[in-house]
């Protein structure tokens, strides 16, 4: 699936990670939040070599919103308590002890999302968008996070939804004290402002990564998606679109 993808994340970066489907994303950040082992080559995440730690400890350092995370949570289970599992990179509540400290901070991070207020109402009660903030939300518990990874979170939400979720992962990279965040999609307007870069993947292979406004421009997006694009960059967000292929205005017959 993945074929010689080297890859560096460091402290304080903005990853996207863009391209087709099958490209690769999805695994690439499997590997990455540790529930993937590759068949060869080297991970070594947030200092430990995987395959020579234990994945158990190490996951709770690592934020992670997925759908198939969504999936695996029992659907009466309250918001609030699918964030404060998040300490424990847990499902539910219910193999370690939580008190209000703990609730605490889980209704504060719901409160940074703008969600406070669905903190005791089953998570799967709550619209598209706020699950996602939900799951947002438990990826940021730890002051020992140290790496966020975001697997399409904007999928199967409406334009007001989207551009609320993007707006808020805009906020939250601002701050000093978020982690290192890669945020998976396949389509550039999810692109929220101020991350600073970019992996390009087309068929498990890296085209180009680097820092983003080096990296991301019409040329290289026509090369990942196979056909001719126009990108366009204002106030820090893209917009693409296929370029028109031209016609000639007259024709004339001798």
């Amino acid at each position: 699936i993945l074929d010689d993808a080297g890859w560096t994340v460091e402290a304080g970066q903005r990853w996207i990670v863009l391209g087709p489907n099958g490209s690769g994303k999805t695994t690439l950040v499997r590997v990455a939040g540790l529930y993937l082992h590759p068949t060869s080559g080297t991970v070594e995440v947030l200092g430990h070599l995987l395959g020579r730690t234990d994945v158990r400890r190490l996951r709770p350092r690592i934020g992670y919103v997925s759908a198939a995370l969504a999936d695996m949570l029992r659907p009466g289970v309250p918001a609030v308590d699918v964030v404060m599992a998040g300490r424990d990179a847990a499902l539910e509540t219910w193999w370690q002890p939580y008190g209000d400290e703990d609730r605490a901070h889980a209704l504060e991070l719901l409160d940074r999302l703008g969600i406070a207020e669905v903190a005791d109402r089953p998570f799967g009660a709550l619209s598209s968008g706020e699950r996602q903030r939900t799951l947002l939300a438990r990826s940021l518990w730890g002051t020992t996070t140290g790496l966020v990874l975001l697997d399409e979170p904007m999928a199967g939400l409406d334009l007001g939804a989207r551009e609320d979720l993007v707006s808020r992962l805009a906020e939250l990279a601002d701050r000093p004290d978020t982690p290192a965040t890669v945020l998976v999609t396949h389509h550039v307007e999810e692109i929220p402002a101020g991350f600073t870069h970019a992996l390009l993947l087309r068929a498990g292979r890296v085209v180009a990564a680097g820092p983003i406004l080096d990296v991301l421009d019409s040329d290289s997006l026509s090369d990942v998606f196979g056909l001719p694009l126009v990108l366009e960059r204002c106030e820090g967000r893209y917009t693409a679109r296929a370029r028109r292929a031209e016609h000639p205005t007259a024709t004339t017959r001798p």
